[in-house]
């Protein structure tokens, strides 16, 4: 099973993307915007046309729909999930080190990632043309309790960056792949233990983010078998480390299950693709004018 595992990881981060017509996503122009509590039971959510996308990596499709005002853009994504995750790395004791180390527990997580780049691009982790990301990262442990995305820029490129990942292209090529916080403080801060506390120990503070990394509101709820994500920005929100939205334009975007990081699979924690995940199905954007 860990071998299958660790084989699709790695298949996975070697697809091209789809030759098959970009997916496309209509937003519908709203009076009244939707809650963004993670319930999706609005009237307004009816209206709004669905986009299905198929996850190529955690092999689901992803139900997304649209809508938006002069202010504001509203997002919300559904997809199969059998399981509620909300715990993330918690700490367990190690009496031998006399210390703690990682836990198996890795919470659900759903990236959606935008093409920040003047230029067209696959938005995978085997591109051959750097590109700019920003990155709306909901995590059902270390954000969902403050009602906030983590808000990142993802950046892939020729050029060493620090702490960058080395990664492949497929044409060989050597990339690198920073994400780096957007200004401000995050949702969680890490804890640390001297001294033993218990068995477990929960991993992170939990905290609510300011700055630009709070650009990006969102909520999940899990119910039978089904995970509902609602997010919400500002169209404009004045930050050079954002993506700013024009109705007049469309916009090019991925979303994934796992995470993109391009990591190796951990057979051992309880989401073993948890960082594998990828861009399959590209979706573009697009806002629909307000019906006359």
């Amino acid at each position: 099973m860990y071998r299958y595992l660790i084989l699709l990881c790695f298949f996975s981060l070697s697809l091209p993307v789809s030759a098959a017509a970009t997916l496309t996503l209509h937003a519908l122009k709203v009076e009244t915007p939707p809650v963004v509590d993670g319930r999706g039971d609005e009237s307004i959510w009816q209206h709004a046309s669905p986009t299905v996308v198929h996850d190529v990596v955690a092999d689901i499709d992803i139900t997304l729909k649209a809508t938006y005002t002069n202010e504001r853009i509203y997002l919300i994504a559904s997809f199969e999930d059998a399981t509620e995750n909300r715990e993330h790395r918690s700490l367990i004791w190690n009496s031998e080190l006399q210390s703690y180390e990682n836990g198996p527990a890795r919470e659900d997580v759903l990236v959606l990632k935008w093409n920040m780049s003047p230029h067209e691009t696959d938005l995978t982790l085997h591109s051959d043309r750097p590109y700019r990301a920003d990155i709306w990262f909901w995590k059902a442990h270390r954000t969902d309790h403050s009602g906030y995305a983590d808000d990142k820029v993802q950046f892939y490129t020729t050029t060493r960056k620090k702490n960058g990942q080395q990664l492949i292209s497929k044409s060989g090529k050597v990339f690198y792949l920073q994400r780096q916080g957007d200004e401000g403080e995050s949702a969680y801060l890490p804890e640390l233990y001297v001294n033993y506390v218990g068995a477990t120990a929960e991993k992170y503070q939990l905290v609510i983010p300011t700055g630009s990394r709070a650009d990006v509101r969102a909520k999940g709820v899990w119910h039978d078998g089904h995970w509902t994500i609602e997010f919400s920005r500002a169209l404009d929100t004045g930050h050079s480390d954002d993506l700013q939205f024009s109705p007049e334009r469309s916009y090019r975007f991925g979303v994934s299950r796992y995470e993109i990081a391009g990591r190796d699979s951990e057979p051992q924690s309880e989401q073993p693709l948890y960082g594998c995940g990828e861009v399959g199905e590209l979706i573009d954007l697009v806002f629909d004018p307000a019906s006359p």
